[in-house]
């Protein structure tokens, strides 16, 4: 699945993303960064790829790293909305962080190009950037282990490890992104209901969430 194959499926990853032509050099922008890398990827390559000469790239954006913080922002800002919306749903700890695996994979899975780019090219942004990034990250941290915190508040849980089961939980849904292949024999949705059972299974859930 190329990105611009990702920007067909139903929660259009890039709709917020104006004008088509700025929509168009981020869309090349991941393809080119997930196949080559951020560092090996020039700004030749990514108009080239858009169909528009270098020049009118800088029309959108200042630099190649404004590109990359773009992508990073759009793409952090939906995992906290997916992990969120899970969090402060309804349930038991166990079905809300269930739930909440199941669609983190889903997306990670559905749009691995677009993840693997967000998830893995966190050090080629700038300082300021950077923190911006790291902290949608600490927060989304912070959705998965209040979950995991209410579970064993609850008896439903067995973690005598809190951060360290949220660290392990998290990187095991991002990893998803690093080898999912939209041509191997699971769906999206097949390997988040998948990693929901194996994360309940982690935390020592007492039952099983549905």
């Amino acid at each position: 699945m190329s990105a611009a194959e990702e920007t067909e499926v139903e929660d259009q990853p890039w709709g917020e993303v104006t004008p088509d032509a700025a929509r168009r050099l981020l869309v090349a922008a991941v393809e080119a960064f997930a196949e080559r890398g951020y560092h090996a990827t020039t700004t030749r390559d990514i108009a080239g790829r858009a169909g528009m000469s270098p020049a009118a790239l800088y029309i959108h954006y200042k630099t190649k790293e404004e590109l990359l913080h773009r992508i990073s922002r759009i793409g952090h800002d939906k995992a906290l909305a997916i992990l969120r919306a899970a969090a402060d749903g309804p349930g038991t700890a166990a079905e809300r962080l269930a739930a909440a695996v199941r669609s983190f994979v889903r997306w990670h899975a559905a749009h691995h190009m677009t993840a693997r780019v967000v998830q893995y090219e966190l050090d080629a942004l700038g300082d300021e950037h950077r923190t911006e990034i790291v902290a949608l990250r600490r927060r989304s941290d912070a959705a998965v282990r209040d979950m995991i915190n209410d579970g064993v508040r609850a008896g439903e849980f067995d973690v005598p490890d809190v951060p360290g089961t949220t660290l392990a939980v998290l990187s095991l849904c991002i990893d998803v992104a690093r080898w999912f292949n939209a041509a191997g024999h699971r769906t999206p949705d097949e390997v988040g209901a998948l990693y929901a059972d194996l994360v309940l299974r982690m935390v020592g859930a007492r039952k099983q969430a549905s």
